[in-house]
């Protein structure tokens, strides 16, 4: 009798101490390496560039407005060079702030687009975690390590970043 209490003992504690399926990523490698934010970077290089063609064209522009009212300027009236100095501060200050509107505007899109992309890994992530079988898996980076010690056997990041570029080439 005593025996078989320890038995049924034994086995509830066995049972209790299954073995969990864990795993690790490092956040930074995979969302990194992810094609998707690879391209989505490459496109707003090349928007940027754009950008600074344009806002450099149009600086120049008014530096040539401006040179071109110094050449001017000895001919004119005093009243006539206070209303073009004012006019051109104006449109100096309007220019700065479309330029700066839209490069914000871009930002936004950009950081909009990456938010994105950041959401739809940890949802694949976790997607992948249950499809495999695992209870849990972390996530870790150089700038904020919460996992400070794994084996490489637990990295899956090698394997997520695969799949995840898998599923992005569909």
């Amino acid at each position: 009798m005593k025996n078989s209490i320890l038995a049924a003992f034994a086995i509830l504690t066995l049972a209790s101490c299954q073995q969990q399926k864990i795993g690790y990523m490092d956040n930074g490698k995979v969302v990194n390496e992810y094609q998707e934010k690879k391209d989505i970077e490459e496109k707003y290089k090349g928007k940027d560039e754009a950008f600074k063609k344009r806002a450099d064209s149009i600086g120049k522009a008014f530096q040539l407005e401006v040179q071109k009212y110094n050449v001017e300027r000895s001919k004119m009236s005093k009243a006539n060079i206070q209303a073009k100095e004012q006019e051109l501060g104006q449109k100096q200050q309007i220019l700065q702030q479309q330029m700066q509107f839209e490069q914000q505007q871009l930002q936004q899109a950009f950081q909009t687009e990456i938010d994105s992309v950041i959401g739809r890994v940890k949802t694949f992530v976790k997607d992948y975690g249950k499809t495999n079988g695992y209870n849990y898996i972390f996530g870790t980076s150089e700038s904020a390590p919460s996992v400070l010690y794994g084996s490489e056997g637990n990295d899956l990041s090698q394997l997520i970043l695969e799949a995840l570029n898998a599923k992005y080439k569909k």
